[in-house]
């Protein structure tokens, strides 16, 4: 997807991707998770919980976490969160708020789960590509690692984790199963709206006739590539490896070329999650 050259066309696109993805978060809350019980981690998670526990509204609980963790960010980590930030903090309680008497499509908990997690995902996934966020415990992990060096990644698992747990005492052992779903739904969704379908494969190969299959690739397979100085781990010796970046539907002929060149090829192919340049994204 290209961006906006201009700096304030920029800004007004990340506004609109920040709002447009937080309504969609909302909805997909309040049609999905909501009514099924499905607490799959977050402050959202929290909320329903609360809600469950003592009638509290959902928005409410939101912001009566979410504030007070932006303004001890503001404090421990620098202003550094900036205004979409903030407005994600704020908006999505709002949207949440405003969204909530949308009656549930659904009353199928693997449904709600997935199409709730899908929904969630699809949202989180543009507020991030605005550059923006929606506060909650991903600002509790950054003040926690701040406060006691414990890792981001972990501190996210443990949080979501202990929401999860907690559904399970509240609701049902079998409604923090379906929370699982939801947060694994949810995490796939926001790698597809942030790196889209078109995964691409990078390729190392070490051949003895590196001129001819470099040749291939330049010429049959129309791909660039970048020649690499190695050295073998045992012998020492020095030898060229060539690095080639392909399409998913590429790899098939990759291959072919190399091993009709060379059948003693060292190939290694691996996945790659976004490519930025000529032949493949140009600007993201």
């Amino acid at each position: 997807m290209l961006k906006p050259k201009n700096p304030q066309a920029q800004l007004i696109w990340n506004l609109m991707q920040l709002l447009v993805g937080t309504l969609i978060v909302a909805l997909s809350f309040n049609l999905f998770l909501v009514p099924n019980g499905i607490a799959s981690g977050g402050v959202s998670g929290i909320s329903i919980l609360v809600q469950k526990l003592t009638g509290f509204m959902p928005a409410l609980t939101q912001w009566a976490i979410n504030i007070p963790l932006f303004i001890g960010g503001l404090v421990l980590l620098g202003r550094k969160f900036g205004v979409k930030t903030l407005l994600g903090t704020l908006i999505l309680p709002l949207f949440v708020l405003l969204t909530a008497n949308v009656p549930s499509p659904t009353d199928n908990p693997i449904l709600a789960a997935i199409y709730g997690g899908i929904g969630v995902g699809l949202g989180l996934g543009l507020v991030f590509r605005g550059g923006g966020s929606t506060g909650g415990l991903d600002l509790a992990a950054q003040i926690l690692y701040r406060l006691t060096g414990l890792p981001y990644s972990l501190a996210i698992v443990l949080f979501d984790g202990c929401v999860i747990i907690a559904a399970g005492f509240i609701f049902s052992p079998e409604v923090s199963l379906y929370a699982l779903i939801g947060l694994f739904v949810t995490s796939k969704t926001i790698d597809f709206v942030q790196n889209g379908l078109q995964l691409s494969k990078v390729a190392f190969i070490i051949s003895e006739k590196t001129e001819e299959v470099a040749g291939a690739i330049l010429h049959d397979l129309d791909r660039g590539l970048t020649r690499l100085d190695g050295h073998g781990g045992y012998t020492g010796t020095g030898r060229t490896v060539l690095m080639v970046v392909v399409g998913q539907n590429e790899v098939p002929k990759l291959k072919q070329l190399v091993r009709a060149i060379d059948t003693g090829a060292f190939v290694i192919i691996s996945n790659t999650a976004e490519v930025l340049g000529q032949g493949f994204k140009l600007e993201e």
